[in-house]
């Protein structure tokens, strides 16, 4: 058996970690133009996948990755994950064709898998069930913070130094944590039970899931819709295939049962998809409608993300006392409330009302994201959180996907399939009408969240298994 090692050292280097991925996901988005001039690319469609080979390559592998980590070892997968994205920061820093950058990206996604099925278990398997609210939301809150610090330091660094250096610096700081994880994580944890990996179900999820995300990237065309569709037929073949194979990477027989790990999925599935979008609403809005400069604009949306991150961890440090369902549902009905202002904006709103409304949005998902998480990492078995911690990422990255989704389809319905301009017809109205749509999301949320079931009265999912250490 391996030594104990201080908890907070745990904390410190899976929060380091919990930056890293939000900040690959976002900060290259505001370097794409200058990527498109670098590499001069005939194609502008090649500019997505610079972002998409790292949400579809991540979204595929994070439910598999997660298993294996469960099996064979939570600290080797966590570790091997941040190496990865060591060797494919660098990549990214030194290609030479967009075409290498996009294999790069994807590398980068599948390391960032192996992390996001890992290090939210390690956490929870360091703290006990009364503490585990707090360290989370301290984790949630990191989170949020590379999420928001994404394009403002890739803003920064691509006009001060050039694009290259957001994978440079990320580079020197990801080995950094890759090797505090080496040396101080002492315990390399797998369930006591070994069986055979669920190779065929993994394929069938990573096809589901590939069809899902590339659907709602191509929404609202035909052939998004189609891909939407297929990805649904594959995900009642993967479910019918679950449930009658042996070792499955997720164990629907269970967690359908699970009422609380069920609904609070769903709800963290609804919420961002409720709310992802709104950076991308509020930067047209404030850009086209209040004309406001890139730079003010990127200064007001922070505002959001700073009552996120802030609030984040003393509401999960209130779902250790509070039954997480209240916390997480007074959350989403707060997220209502913001969203509804946003609604009734005109182009003569006062900045004063959208900071508030802002800040309203940020307060309930601080609200209702470190319960919701406490709520569904407390809710399975040791053996199982690297599945639940996976479980979270994916529903993280599907409904930030189909926010825009949601939002590309109501563009296109009002306005059509035009470039957005300043003072363009349609525009105010289209933004209103999203932000209706996203409220009406979160009441839906609202009653997932609430008809969870409380957590401290709720068994567990299956038979405590005996933890190994290696």
């Amino acid at each position: 058996m391996s030594p104990p090692v201080d908890k907070r050292i745990i904390l410190l280097i899976t929060c380091m970690s919990a930056f890293i991925t939000p900040y690959l996901a976002s900060s290259v988005t505001v370097a794409l133009s200058t990527i498109n001039v670098d590499f001069g690319m005939p194609d502008q469609a090649l500019l997505l996948w610079v972002t998409l080979a790292f949400m579809l390559t991540a979204a595929v592998f994070i439910v598999p990755f997660s298993r294996l980590a469960d099996i064979h070892g939570r600290k080797t997968i966590y570790v091997a994950g941040l190496s990865i994205i060591v060797v494919s920061s660098f990549l990214c820093a030194v290609s030479n064709s967009v075409y290498m950058l996009i294999i790069s990206r994807a590398v980068e996604g599948f390391g960032s898998a192996l992390i996001f099925g890992t290090a939210m278990a390690i956490l929870t398997a360091a703290y006990p069930a009364k503490e585990r609210g707090k360290v989370l939301g301290i984790n949630v809150g990191v989170t949020y913070v590379g999420l928001s610090l994404g394009p403002f330091l890739g803003g920064i660094i691509t006009q001060t130094i050039g694009w290259r250096y957001i994978y440079w610096w990320i580079m020197v700081y990801t080995l950094i944590v890759a090797v505090l994880a080496l040396l101080m994580i002492k315990q390399n944890e797998k369930c006591a039970q070994e069986g055979r990996f669920d190779v065929g179900g993994s394929g069938i999820y990573g096809v589901t899931l590939f069809l899902l995300v590339l659907g709602f990237s191509l929404v609202p065309t035909v052939w998004g819709f189609a891909l939407l569709a297929l990805s649904l037929v594959f995900l009642a073949i993967f479910l019918r295939y679950e449930l009658r194979h042996e070792n499955p990477i997720l164990k629907i027989s269970v967690f359908r049962k699970n009422t609380v790990f069920l609904f609070s999925n769903f709800a963290a599935l609804i919420n961002y998809s409720a709310t992802a979008a709104i950076a991308l609403l509020m930067g047209l809005y404030l850009q086209d409608v209040q004309t406001y400069t890139p730079e003010i604009a990127g200064f007001i949306l922070i505002a959001q993300p700073v009552v996120m991150a802030a609030f984040s961890p003393l509401m999960g440090r209130l779902s250790d006392r509070v039954e997480p369902r209240v916390v997480a549902t007074t959350g989403m009905g707060l997220c209502v409330v913001g969203l509804a202002l946003f609604a009734l904006l005109t182009p003569s709103t006062a900045l004063i009302m959208i900071i508030a409304a802002l800040m309203f949005v940020g307060l309930g998902f601080a609200f209702f994201s470190s319960p919701n998480t406490n709520a569904i990492m407390s809710s399975v078995d040791r053996c199982d959180y690297s599945v639940a911690s996976g479980m979270v990422s994916t529903m993280r990255l599907i409904g930030q996907m189909m926010s825009s989704g949601v939002a590309l389809l109501v563009f296109s319905l009002i306005i059509g399939n035009t470039d957005i301009r300043p003072g363009q017809p349609g525009l105010m109205s289209s933004i209103q009408v999203t932000f209706v749509v996203f409220s009406a999301l979160c009441v839906l949320g609202m009653v997932f969240s609430f008809a969870r079931g409380n957590l401290r009265k709720a068994k567990p999912a299956i038979p405590a298994a005996a933890p190994q250490a290696h």
